[in-house]
């Protein structure tokens, strides 16, 4: 398991259906060492703080695997490193492989596994597809984001070193699963709304989903 790409990309403003927009999702990648801060990597910004960003999302990871899906999907795209707005282009570690919760050592950083991405319209105008979040949810190729626990620096070629959660868990895929509604059995939505890996708002919608299934 290793980082094949660091990728970053600061505030920018695009048009998108008549209107300006200011976003970040463009991401390229750099060489040699990238400082990891508590909220992003060195040379990265989030252009909404509401929705992107922060704590529970300083890093997001996504696998190169799904890069040959997509290039199937999208012909007509050039996919380079960082296209999905990743700032780490991973190889050997998928979403069924990591679990909320996890650790993960990075150069010599330190990260915590909290959640799926779930994107929002960006994505379309980064790929000039409305479809096109649509179209990532049903993929079911969701990456992850990472939470700091430990300041330090990375690079490309860095291996990744994953420490298992030592309490019971979900996998990344497990969770963006229930979002989307597949194999959302109760007993299954209960103990996502319990995980205290993940964030409160993941927890919160799983508590009103067993509370609409209760009254189903």
């Amino acid at each position: 398991m290793k980082v094949l790409s660091v990728n970053v990309g600061g505030p920018r403003e695009v048009e998108w259906r008549g209107e300006r927009v200011r976003t970040s999702i463009w991401k390229a990648p750099v060489t040699g060492r990238v400082a990891v801060r508590r909220t992003n990597l060195a040379g990265d910004a989030q252009s909404d703080l509401r929705v992107h960003g922060g704590a529970e999302k300083a890093v997001y990871v996504y696998p190169h695997e799904h890069y040959a899906f997509w290039q199937a999907e999208l012909p007509d795209a050039t996919l380079g490193f960082g296209e999905f707005g990743e700032n780490l282009t991973s190889l050997g570690l998928l979403e069924a492989d990591v679990s909320i919760g996890d650790r993960l050592r990075i150069g010599s950083a330190e990260l915590a596994v909290t959640q799926p991405r779930v994107p929002c319209f960006k994505l379309g105008l980064r790929f000039g597809r409305p479809d096109m979040v649509k179209r990532f949810l049903a993929a079911g190729r969701s990456g992850f984001y990472l939470a700091v626990l430990r300041e330090g620096e990375l690079g490309a070629g860095d291996a990744i070193e994953r420490i298992p959660v030592a309490t019971p868990s979900l996998t990344v895929a497990e969770v963006a699963g229930l979002y989307a509604g597949r194999g959302a059995s109760r007993e299954r939505l209960r103990f996502a709304s319990e995980l205290a890996g993940l964030p409160a708002g993941w927890r919160d919608g799983f508590r009103e989903a067993l509370a609409r299934s209760a009254r189903a």
